[in-house]
């Protein structure tokens, strides 16, 4: 198979492209920043893998929230306007999305079958989605991958926190009550092989054993063994990221119940199991 991975050089995106190299698949890294340019790269390929956009873990500014629909929406949206101009167009159109569609709640349980928050996120990336969607009408298969947390040493949340575990200066953060959906990096790429394989339509990339933010912080703790007495108060998650606070205080329980459907087989399905092995990586 001939992909080309659009945000290559990201945290998912290198672990999506050693994946599909061990398997002894083609890669082409392309940027986005030229929409045009991009999808004459995809010229010939068999699927296309859109991860690239604006991180949403940050301060939701105006500004940012222009970059975050222009990244995520717009490109994506001239991207596939190009595609539609190619004379060998990719089979398979795979795009990144996130569990933010579904909002947040401190008691409700998500799938993939679940509607659509009404809050920032959610609107974004049921825009984004919907952008997906259009390259069907090109006759290419389109998945939409809606992300967790991602769990690797080497890039997402994790990485961010280690230093802090390891020094021992770890916490449960807000009320510790809010829902992690998480997902190791191993089976987040493990998904978009399987979309990349045959699999449409929308697929959950959460661990089939979600956690409150204090199991996790204990798990952590307990992976690398250290304390972890260092609550991190909600206000100050506050002053950090302002709105976008709500990703850590808030979450969402989300369950991939048509990942599993579909037939994939999850390698970490509990926050144990996946600490542990991250912790010795």
């Amino acid at each position: 198979m001939n992909v080309t991975i659009i945000g290559a050089s990201g945290f998912v995106g290198r672990h999506l492209a050693q994946a599909l190299t061990r398997r002894g698949d083609r890669f082409t890294p392309v940027s986005l920043r030229d929409p045009g340019a991009a999808a004459k790269a995809c010229e010939g390929a068999d699927a296309v893998v859109n991860l690239a956009g604006e991180p949403v873990s940050q301060r939701w500014t105006p500004d940012t929230r222009k970059r975050i629909r222009a990244s995520r929406v717009d490109a994506p949206a001239a991207l596939i306007a190009a595609l539609g101009k190619l004379s060998a167009k990719p089979k398979t159109y795979v795009s990144a999305s996130a569990i933010g569609y579904y909002g947040r709640s401190l008691t409700e349980t998500f799938d993939e079958s679940s509607g659509p928050g009404d809050d920032f996120l959610g609107e974004a990336c049921v825009a984004w989605e919907a952008t997906a969607d259009t390259a069907a009408a090109l006759g290419m298969r389109v998945a939409k991958v809606r992300t967790g947390l991602a769990l690797g040493t080497d890039g997402g949340a994790l990485k961010a926190l280690l230093p802090l575990f390891k020094a021992g200066a770890g916490g449960v953060v807000a009320s510790g009550n809010q829902w992690y959906s998480w997902i190791h990096i191993a089976d987040l790429v493990g998904i978009y092989l399987h979309a990349l394989d045959g699999t449409e339509g929308v697929l959950d990339a959460t661990a089939p054993n979600p956690v409150m933010n204090r199991d996790f912080t204990k798990a952590l703790g307990a992976a690398l063994h250290r304390p972890t007495v260092f609550p991190v108060p909600a206000f100050a998650v506050q002053l950090l990221l302002g709105d976008a606070a709500v990703i850590v205080t808030e979450g969402q329980r989300v369950l991939p119940k048509r990942t599993l459907e579909t037939g994939y087989v999850f390698s970490y399905a509990t926050i144990d199991g996946a600490l542990a092995a991250l912790a010795r990586a």
